[in-house]
This record gives C-alpha cells, sequence and structure tokens, in this order.
C-alpha cells in the first residue's frame, strides 16, 4: 500500500496529474487524493528515492493525531496526569504506531477526522457558537474525506456522535443544527474532489467505484466477530485495555463516570459498525484504538491512585502479574537478543548491547516499583520498554537480511540500453517493482483488453502465474530469459520470503 501511495505521488510531480490521479500511468480514483498531494511535495524537495523523507508527513499527521487525543482529554475532565498517561498510550500502541511509520492513508483521515471531533467537543461545551471552531471542525471534516473518503466518518465520527449522544443528550441536542451544518460543509468540501473527477472522467471513475465496492464485498470478508480481539491490537496494552473495557468492574472505581461511560461507548459502537462491513482487515482498527486509549487510561489512573491500597487479593495479584510480565518480557529481550544476533553479534553490537542493558535495568525497576508498589515505577519503565525496542530492536531485524537472491531494477534497466527495448508488464504490476524502477511499466492488458507494442521486440516482466497469460497472447513471439529482479532481502527459506516480488525478465522477439 504504501508503495501505491508514493507512486502516485510521484507521477503527480512527474506527469501533472494532480487532479486525475494515477498509479502506473492508469488512473487511480479509488483513493481521494489529499494524503497523495502532501506526500508529494515533501517528493518534490527531496526527491523520491530516500523512503525516510518520504514518511515525514505520515510521522507529522501522527503527531496531530497525539496532540488533538491529548485536547480532547482535558476537555473531558480527566486529570493532567491521566490525560498525559492516556496520549502514551495511544502512541504506543502497537498499531498506532505502525499506521504512523508507513506511508498509508488510514492516518490521514482519522487524524483529520479527530482534530474536527475536538472542535465539536468544544462547540458543545461552550454556551456561545464560536464561528471559528465551526469552520475549522468542517474543514477538517473536509480533509478526512478527502483523505479516505467517509471511512473516518463511518468508523469515528458516527461512534463518536452515538457515544456523546448517550453520555451528554443536553449538550448534543442544544447543538443539532451546528452539527449538521458542520457534517452538511465538510461533506461539500470533502466530496468536491469526487464529484469533479465523476463528471469530466466518468468511465474510469464509474470503474474505481464498482472495483472498490466489490471489494468492500466480496475480498477479505470475514465474520462479524473477526473484530472481537481488537483490543490486542494495542500490543502492549492488551490485557489492561482488556480490563478496561468489563464495564460492571471498573464504572464505580474511576472518579469521572461519565467520561468513563463516553469513552467505552465510543469503543464499543467503533467496532460494531466496522463489523457490519464484510470486507475487514486488521488495520482497519486505527479508529477503535484512538477511543480505547482512552478507555485504557481509567484503568492506568485508577491503579495509579490506588494500587497501594488495593484489599482485594484478587486484585492484587492480577495487577503483579499484569506489570510482571514486563519486567519477564524485558530480561527476556536482554537475552534474547544475544540468541537472534548469534551469528552475527560483532557486527551488532552497537545496538544489541545497549538493548541488552537498557532491557535489564527496566526490568530490575519494574520489579523494585512491583515491590514498593509505586506504579509510577512501573507504568513509566514499561513505556520506556517500548521505544527501547523501536530504537534498538529494529535496526536488529536486519540480522534475517540476505542479498543472496538480491537482484534490483537496475539490472533490467542495463538490459533495456542492451537490447534497445521498452519494458512491459502482462496484466498486473507490482507495487514495489514500479517504484524501485523509477516510473510507470506499462501493461499488455488492461481491463482485459490486450494492446500489445507495435515493435519487433520487447522486454517483459513475468513469473510462473503469468505462463496462461503468455501461452494465450503471445503465440506469434519468441520468448528468452535474459534476467530477473528480486526484490527479496532474505533467501527463499525464510519465511518473510515474497514471491510477489520476484519476477523473471524475458526478451519478446516477433517470429
Amino acid at each position: 500500500m504504501e508503495a501505491r501511495n508514493i507512486i502516485s505521488a510521484r507521477e503527480m510531480v512527474d506527469q501533472g496529474n494532480w487532479i486525475f490521479t494515477t498509479l502506473n500511468g492508469l488512473p487511480r480514483y479509488e483513493k481521494p487524493p489529499l494524503p497523495t498531494w502532501i506526500t508529494a511535495v515533501f517528493g518534490f524537495f527531496f526527491g523520491f528515492e530516500n523512503i525516510f523523507w518520504l514518511r515525514i508527513p505520515v510521522v507529522l499527521i501522527t503527531l496531530l493525531l497525539v496532540y488533538f487525543f491529548y485536547k480532547i482529554a482535558f476537555q473531558l475532565n480527566l486529570s493532567k496526569q491521566q490525560v498525559v498517561n492516556s496520549s502514551l498510550i495511544l502512541i504506543t500502541s502497537f498499531y498506532v504506531f505502525f499506521a504512523g511509520r508507513d506511508n498509508n492513508w488510514d492516518m490521514y483521515t482519522h487524524s483529520f477526522m479527530l482534530v474536527s471531533i475536538f472542535f465539536l467537543i468544544k462547540q458543545f461545551q461552550s454556551s456561545k457558537f464560536n464561528p471559528l471552531d465551526f469552520i475549522i471542525a468542517f474543514f477538517f471534516i473536509g480533509c478526512s474525506i478527502m483523505s479516505k473518503g467517509p471511512v473516518s466518518l463511518y468508523a469515528l465520527f458516527l461512534p463518536f456522535l452515538l457515544a456523546y449522544f448517550f453520555t451528554y443528550s443536553k449538550k448534543i441536542k442544544r447543538n443539532i443544527s451546528v452539527t449538521l451544518l458542520t457534517l452538511i460543509a465538510g461533506c461539500i468540501i470533502g466530496f468536491a474532489w469526487i464529484l469533479y473527477v465523476r463528471f469530466f472522467d466518468a468511465e474510469h471513475f464509474l470503474a474505481a467505484s464498482k472495483k472498490e465496492i466489490s471489494s468492500w464485498q466480496n475480498h477479505n470478508t470475514r465474520p462479524f466477530y473477526y473484530y472481537w480481539s481488537f483490543f490486542t491490537q494495542s500490543g502492549l496494552w492488551t490485557i489492561p485495555a482488556l480490563v478496561s473495557l468489563i464495564y460492571p468492574y471498573l464504572k464505580n472505581k474511576v472518579s469521572n463516570k461519565k467520561a468513563y461511560k463516553f469513552t467505552w461507548l465510543w469503543t464499543i459502537f467503533s467496532v460494531v459498525l466496522l463489523s457490519l462491513i464484510p470486507e475487514k482487515k486488521s488495520r482497519y482498527l486505527l479508529p477503535v484504538l484512538i477511543p480505547l486509549a482512552l478507555n485504557t487510561g481509567f484503568y492506568i489512573e485508577f491503579l495509579r491512585l490506588e494500587y497501594k491500597n488495593l484489599k482485594s487479593k484478587a486484585e492484587i495479584n492480577f495487577t503483579n502479574f499484569v506489570f510482571g510480565l514486563y519486567a519477564i518480557i524485558s530480561f527476556s529481550i536482554a537475552v534474547g537478543v544475544f540468541i537472534y544476533t548469534k551469528n552475527h553479534l560483532v557486527d551488532y553490537l552497537i545496538w544489541s548491547i545497549p538493548f541488552a542493558l537498557i532491557s535489564i535495568y527496566l526490568g530490575i525497576i519494574i520489579i523494585k516499583g512491583l515491590q514498593q508498589k509505586s506504579f509510577d515505577s512501573i507504568f513509566y519503565p514499561s513505556i520506556i520498554l517500548m521505544c527501547t525496542f523501536v530504537i534498538f530492536g529494529f535496526p536488529l531485524s536486519k540480522v534475517t537480511f540476505s542479498e543472496e537472491l538480491y537482484v534490483p531494477i537496475s539490472s533490467i534497466k542495463k538490459l533495456e540500453k542492451q537490447y534497445k527495448i521498452e519494458t512491459f508488464e502482462t496484466d498486473g504490476f507490482v507495487p514495489e517493482i514500479v517504484l524501485d524502477y523509477g516510473k510507470p511499466i506499462p501493461t499488455l492488458s488492461e481491463n482485459g483488453k490486450i494492446s500489445l507494442p507495435k515493435t519487433n521486440q520487447f522486454g517483459l516482466l513475468a513469473n510462473k502465474s503469468d505462463s496462461v497469460f503468455i501461452v494465450k497472447n503471445l503465440n506469434k513471439y519468441s520468448i528468452k530469459k535474459i534476467g530477473e529482479v528480486n526484490l527479496n532481502h532474505s533467501s527463499k527459506n525464510q519465511k518473510n520470503y515474497n514471491d510477489r516480488i520476484q519476477k523473471d525478465y524475458f526478451l519478446v522477439q516477433l517470429k
């Protein structure tokens, strides 16, 4: 997905396709263009070769999410400590962190929607109408729609409205007109591009719409209950998140019962609405993790205030078990890092030694915190452990890399010059290969229509799955393998080897 998004941004800059967006030279109307525009601006200034600069936009958008999450928590009249802790839970939640690392469009649409939600809450809690809050709210609804269509309206905004209505009904009732106007104005902005493209390129737009609707109904279909392990997507906070969802247990232990009810309902409504859609993917759970982080914050706040005073042995033992696991994880990391890098230890000492030492130190602090019943000495080292894993653990992933089979796209470019040919693919393309190639790779088939080159010879990227296409459509040509592309940084016996990013390169000549 990230490769697809970057290719579209690159074609905006290289070919000027800013309105009628393309992917590998073909219309791409399945996704609105705002995140692509933002990425294209960064690509224009920093180039499209370095993935670091192309990921900066989504990092900034993630910081926007966390900042307005923080502001929303304050609007709910939570203590400053709970607001900070909830924000830390959000940014260290497994999928929130990874969605903020890879430049896909989910983070954009939900971050923009959360900005709008903040200004709506601000308006709901005010006795006077503030035109500026209203303008900002509908503008960011528009930005959200321009990022991924009505996805966030359905998965984040609608659950928010339902939860707010059932919790603070008086506040929302007196602001019904403002809410409707905000929604209408936001939709006018958000759907402007869709309507424009629908009018001026109806054929390709309708084809894209049919494809997208078909995906919702037929691709990655899962049962209704597929998402009901959603709390596991918070990673480190899986067990605290699950406990926070036990409403009868926690409702009488929190200081702000209304706010807890609101975040609980927001989380549940979001999961239920997502479960109604046939197409399901784990990354679609991102909007659920936002209210879930708020909800988990209530359980963490309860422990922060009452951990020393817990009288129930069951509660004490359970809490010690949960956070004792973090200590075990810390010590396991210290041992595991050397087992993991045993064959490359010398090459990775700069990462493995600090990783191991810091993990041991954090494990000791957590154990002392459990002994002294100091919850801060348990919670914050757990946060630091996550940060340590990111800083020192990620570079160690290269231990599994193998350049044994890696063949870059540059080898194909040399063959193009040698044989004076243009390169094609069959009836589909691999985004990673197109991204590495640096420009669109034409396909021989588009929407079932075969269009063969007029030249007597050309290059063709193909693999075993393309054999039927070749036999059926290229029987007038002689075909000879002259090279290959293989973007795998691992050997075939490793789990992360991907056949999809390996293709043979053929010289196709008219008989």
